[in-house]
C-alpha cells in the first residue's frame, strides 16, 4: 500500500515556485540567443519581476542575468573552439550586439582575449573556467 504523502502550503508553493523557475531557465538555455530580460522571463513563469529574481538567485545562486551571460559565453567558445570562423562573426552569432561585450565578457570569465584564447593548445583551460 503506497502511504499518503502530506505537504503544507508554504512547502507546496516553494515547489511550485521551484518548478516555474526551472522553466525559466530552460527558456534561457533555450532562447539565450534572442533578446532576454527579468520582465518577460518573470511574465513567462507568472511572478513579479522583483520576487522572480529574488527566487532565481535563490534557487540557482547566481542572477539570470549572470545566467543568461554564462550560456552566451559558454556558445561564444564552442564557436571559436570549432574555428573557421572571426570574433565578430561569434560576437553575433552568440548574441553580443557589439565585439568588444564579447571580448569583455569572455575575457572576463577566461582571464584573457578570445583571439589569445585561440592562440594557446591548453583546451582544459577553455572549458574549466
Amino acid at each position: 500500500m503506497i502511504g499518503v504523502v502530506t505537504v503544507d502550503r508554504a512547502t507546496a508553493k516553494h515547489l511550485s515556485d521551484l518548478a516555474w523557475l526551472r522553466r525559466a531557465r530552460d527558456r534561457i538555455d533555450r532562447d539565450y540567443d534572442q533578446p532576454l530580460d527579468v520582465e518577460a522571463l518573470a511574465r513567462g513563469v507568472h511572478m513579479s519581476a522583483g520576487h522572480f529574481s529574488r527566487q532565481f538567485k535563490a534557487a540557482y545562486g547566481e542572477s539570470s542575468y549572470s545566467y543568461l551571460m554564462t550560456r552566451r559565453v559558454e556558445r561564444a567558445m564552442a564557436l571559436l573552439r570549432r574555428g573557421g570562423v572571426t570574433v565578430t562573426e561569434v560576437c553575433f552569432a552568440s548574441s553580443y550586439s557589439r565585439p568588444r561585450w564579447q571580448v569583455r565578457a569572455v575575457g572576463t570569465s577566461m582571464d584573457r582575449s578570445p583571439t589569445r584564447n585561440l592562440a594557446t593548445s591548453d583546451t582544459s583551460r577553455i572549458c574549466a573556467w
